[in-house]
């Protein structure tokens, strides 16, 4: 997959299917709409691509109340590589592009930069300042540039609610602990990437040695909880886990922050300083608190037999 600025014109000598979007998260819908921007560029003969954000544009628009990332920018490419689509065009997003004429926006980007022949977009689709684009005002800019916009119905969730998927519903999943509705909307598990740090070596004095990882402050976590999953090493070695995330009640009264711990099943290694990923699979208990290090203890058997059998 070829990756492009949005100073930096494409070099294919093709005309290109495009499809634009936060696409945060890369989910089941994201998946679904690239499928149809792959297809029509292959029987078209153009390339296929993606125009996407380096940060999500509501952190630049209302940082206030911006919503926590699914994934960040690095593993969102990764994730559109896998679609098989030919390239990304990352769009630098601030202030200024906030204020943006949406017909500047299609003449710099879709018709300048990757010459598009068809802009595949949702049909609810909104772009520019104050969000005035809009599919009517694409398909007049079509005329004038020489495109066709085809807007696409949002897919329904695969579990029978009645509406589509999408980030927002993702992010819902996850605030009530709900790891295997985000799974089944993403299509695959949720997973968050971050640095093992110190920790106090409280767990490790139990018999529970954990990894604790620091999670990018933007990124999103599920709720407060106990999950089985799986953590992936700078190495790409695998290791089922019990994962904690919370603020450990027992011990500190009023924690400003959660804190992810992982305790790998059969592993007894120095982790310190690996950039690693957390998958979340399955929630086994909500966070509580304790009476003391022995009843901590028996539950933590508990919670590694329960995450055991969940790997297997």
């Amino acid at each position: 997959m070829q990756v492009l600025r949005d100073n930096q014109p494409s070099n294919s000598a093709k005309r290109s299917v495009v499809t634009i979007g936060a696409y945060d998260g890369v989910h089941r819908g994201h998946q679904a709409v690239i499928g149809q921007v792959r297809k029509e560029a292959q029987q078209l003969g153009c390339q296929s691509v993606v125009v996407t954000f380096d940060k999500h544009p509501a952190s630049v628009v209302r940082p206030e109340s911006a919503p926590k990332l699914l994934t960040d920018l690095d593993q969102k490419l990764e994730l559109l590589q896998q679609t098989g689509i030919d390239a990304t065009l990352i769009v630098e997003f601030n202030r200024e592009r906030s204020t943006e004429d949406p017909a500047l926006f299609v003449k710099r980007v879709l018709v300048d930069t990757l010459r598009a022949q068809v802009v595949v977009v949702g049909e609810d689709f909104h772009f520019g300042f104050n969000r005035g684009g809009n599919v009517a005002m694409l398909r007049e800019l079509g005329k004038q540039f020489d495109f066709q916009v085809e807007p696409v119905k949002l897919i329904a969730r695969p579990d029978g609610v009645e509406e589509p998927v999408s980030s927002t519903s993702i992010r819902r999943a996850l605030a009530g602990g709900q790891v295997e509705i985000a799974t089944n909307l993403l299509g695959r598990a949720y997973e968050v990437r971050g640095v093992v740090v110190n920790g106090d070596k409280r767990g490790r004095s139990i018999g529970f040695p954990t990894a604790n990882v620091e999670v990018p402050n933007a990124m999103c976590l599920p709720a407060d909880g106990v999950y089985a999953g799986h953590f992936t090493r700078e190495d790409g070695a695998v290791h089922a886990c019990a994962i904690n995330l919370g603020r450990r009640p027992t011990f500190f009264e009023h924690a400003d922050h959660s804190l992810l711990e992982a305790h790998l099943l059969d592993f007894d290694e120095d982790l310190y300083g690996e950039h690693v990923r957390v998958t979340f699979e399955h929630f086994l208990r909500s966070e509580r608190k304790f009476d003391g290090l022995e009843a901590i203890k028996t539950q933590l058997q508990l919670d590694v037999a329960a995450a055991r059998l969940a790997s297997s």
